[in-house]
């Protein structure tokens, strides 16, 4: 996958408002943030450049520094030098190339503690938005009887194929956009919450009676909308943790 940077500098008082400002660029395609430089998907740029640009120019806080295309290099390699790989529990050992969620970020491990301590043996359980695979391998470490994975980048699809080998269990992986049909006593999401909430009556659909819905990948601003959603499609919000700024709701049908 290709990628442009945004080059930009900020001076925003509060850092709330910085993160609100980080956030309607998360909502416009960007992936990455590394100090004054943000990441997206060359297609969301050729898509998104004119109101990005216009974005940045609107605020006061914000200085516009211009765009450019990355070099075109073996990003994976590049990421993987700067990332040291780590045993998880249950020997679960992940390869990330480059995907989110080796499992040591705070919203993936507060779902990693969660496999950990609820049963999985004899669950079918859908891993929506896989990036490395690693909580779908983990359900299956614990015992899942059916693991189905999906992401819309080929090269996280990939990357859950290899980790899925490496850790000696098998995952369903799937390329596309919105989960596959089928019916799942556990439904796992680490997202945005933008697809979390499009997304909510697909897992209301795909969820057995009695199953469970867990979601992370957003703060506590986003926490009351995700659950108004939830509730509109009749999943009951049954629990919320909480590790650092980031949140993690979960449902029950």
């Amino acid at each position: 996958m290709r990628y442009h940077v945004v080059h930009i500098e900020k001076a925003f008082e509060q850092e709330w408002q910085e993160d609100v400002f980080d956030q309607t660029l998360f909502d416009l395609g960007f992936d990455t943030i590394d100090g004054n430089d943000y990441y997206i998907p060359t297609d969301l740029w050729e898509t998104n450049k004119v109101e990005i640009e216009a974005l940045c120019r609107s605020r006061k806080e914000v200085q516009w520094l211009g765009a450019e295309a990355c070099e075109d290099k073996n990003w994976n390699a590049a990421w993987e030098a700067e990332h040291e790989i780590v045993d998880l529990p249950k020997g679960v050992r992940i390869v990330p190339h480059c995907a989110f969620g080796a499992g040591h970020h705070e919203t993936t491990s507060m779902l990693i503690d969660q496999i950990l301590s609820h049963p999985m043996e004899g669950k079918t359980v859908l891993d929506n938005g896989c990036g490395t695979g690693v909580l779908g391998i983990m359900a299956a470490k614990c015992g899942a009887e059916r693991v189905v994975a999906v992401d819309i980048d080929d090269k996280s699809v990939d990357n859950t194929r290899e980790n899925a080998i490496l850790n000696g269990v098998m995952v369903e992986v799937q390329l596309g956009c919105t989960p596959p049909d089928g019916q799942y006593d556990l439904i796992l999401s680490n997202i945005h919450r933008n697809i979390l909430i499009a997304q909510m009556d697909v897992y209301a659909r795909l969820l057995k009676e009695g199953g469970e819905v867990w979601m992370s990948g957003f703060m506590e601003g986003d926490c009351a909308a995700i659950v108004d959603a939830a509730d509109k499609q009749g999943l009951r919000h049954k629990d919320t943790k909480k590790n650092g700024e980031w949140y993690m709701l979960m449902f029950s049908r």
